[in-house]
């Protein structure tokens, strides 16, 4: 499975970063393909490009606030999650979106 997605915090930074890292690694042990952008207080850092989108099968917004450039994910799947579910159970998350979208 192909998943991009945005991590952010309200303060931008600590549960931004956790998330991502929590994220990248939950799915590349379940042997998908994974590209996570962080918002955060000093911008965008390693930004999703078109292909990225493109090619993914779900988009995974990891937030407890508004993002930015949600319009780029028109069209895709997208499952938004506030950062402490992605921090307590990233494999679960990540297992159970495959699930109920009937992904492999």
């Amino acid at each position: 499975m192909n998943i991009v997605g945005v991590a952010a915090c309200t303060s931008g930074i600590a549960h931004t970063y956790i998330a991502k890292e929590k994220l990248m690694k939950a799915g590349k042990a379940l042997g998908h393909n994974i590209h996570i952008e962080t918002q955060g207080t000093i911008g965008t850092e390693n930004k999703l490009t078109a292909n990225d989108i493109s090619a993914a099968d779900v988009v995974i917004i990891a937030a407890d606030i508004k993002i930015n450039g949600t319009e780029r994910f028109t069209g895709k799947r997208i499952v938004e999650v506030p950062t402490s579910v992605v921090i307590k159970s990233p494999k679960g998350l990540i297992n159970k979106i495959q699930a109920e979208l009937g992904l492999t």
